[in-house]
């Protein structure tokens, strides 16, 4: 049975892989429909790609993919809502306000965070973002006219509202730009490949997969000799200044996960874990005195396979959840 952490994840996103490569061009449906996913008439994608914009309504929880202008206008009093924006690993989310109408004294709100926060767990962590958790909100009744237009640090950004009027709402436009260092990235699909460079600087950077998955580490360069430890309570990488880990558990946040396995030195060929948690994070670390790289390939692990021990595999483990 899927953990309610996995059910959450898929009434915003998470299932995209049924896109089967076109998942930029889906969104979410109402929660409870059969089908929660909408593919895009093969028209609509001519008639983006030669520049019209795509608008349509947002329900109270929702999710987009794609570029556009969303309107939500309150049927009735709303309290509880949210909008989870997802790019493509390379790209930055802009999210400008076109409209606005709602009634900041009576309690409404409507709110953007740098981000996916679910549960009380956030994405990026707080140790892997530039800004401060204070800083990753923007709060339009406290900001107004003053900042209507906010570009997330990463491929994942959100809003929260809340409107008790019917009839009030807002209009967002919706925008991608090209990110030449995806650093933080929440994958869109459960398989995929990705190398993610850190070039000379001091920052922690997470690749997100909320699957269980098999991962391929193929290729990593961080400036030392070949090595390959397990994580242990006594050992790791924290005194080595760049090096890659590999983390699993049940919520959103990295930081809140469990080490499985620290990778501290370069090497060329393949190291393969397999990762039963609900979400499984590959996290470098970079001191910025190297230009770090790592390349890797993942897919969705099957629960029934028969585990096929490999001389250059690591046992598949996931620690419960405490």
């Amino acid at each position: 049975m899927p953990s309610a952490f996995q059910f959450q994840c898929h009434l915003v996103l998470i299932f995209l892989a049924a896109s089967k490569g076109e998942t930029r061009y889906l969104e979410v449906r109402d929660a409870g429909e059969d089908d929660p996913f909408l593919l895009l008439s093969e028209d609509l994608k001519r008639e983006l790609s030669a520049g019209q914009i795509y608008r349509r309504s947002l329900r109270c929880i929702d999710m987009l993919s794609i570029e556009g202008q969303f309107t939500f206008t309150a049927d009735q009093p709303q309290l509880h809502c949210a909008t989870f924006f997802i790019g493509e690993p390379e790209e930055l989310i802009t999210i400008d306000y076109d409209f606005v109408n709602i009634d900041c004294q009576r309690g409404d709100f409507l709110k953007v965070f740098d981000g996916w926060i679910l549960k009380g767990e956030k994405f990026p962590s707080s140790l892997d973002h530039p800004l401060t958790t204070s800083q990753r909100y923007v709060d339009f009744c406290e900001s107004g006219n003053i900042q209507r237009s906010m570009r997330s640090s990463q491929n994942v950004a959100m809003i929260f509202f809340r409107i008790h009027q019917p009839g009030n709402g807002f209009t967002v436009t919706v925008k991608k730009n090209t990110n030449l260092f995806p650093c933080n990235v929440i994958s869109q699909t459960p398989s995929g490949r990705f190398t993610m460079v850190i070039p000379h600087q001091h920052r922690n950077c997470s690749f997100s997969i909320i699957y269980p998955v098999v991962i391929k580490i193929s290729d990593l360069i961080l400036g030392h000799l070949n090595g390959l430890f397990l994580k242990k309570p006594s050992a790791g990488c924290a005194g080595v200044g760049d090096f890659v880990e590999l983390l699993g558990g049940a919520g959103l946040d990295p930081s809140k996960m469990f080490p499985l396995a620290d990778l501290c030195h370069s090497f060329h060929g393949s190291a393969q874990m397999k990762i039963g948690c609900d979400n499984t994070v590959l996290r470098m670390v970079s001191s910025g005195k190297h230009i770090n790289r790592v390349t890797f390939e993942y897919h969705q692990l099957d629960l029934q396979e028969t585990e096929t021990r490999k001389e250059n595999s690591i046992e598949e483990f996931c620690f419960p959840s405490i």
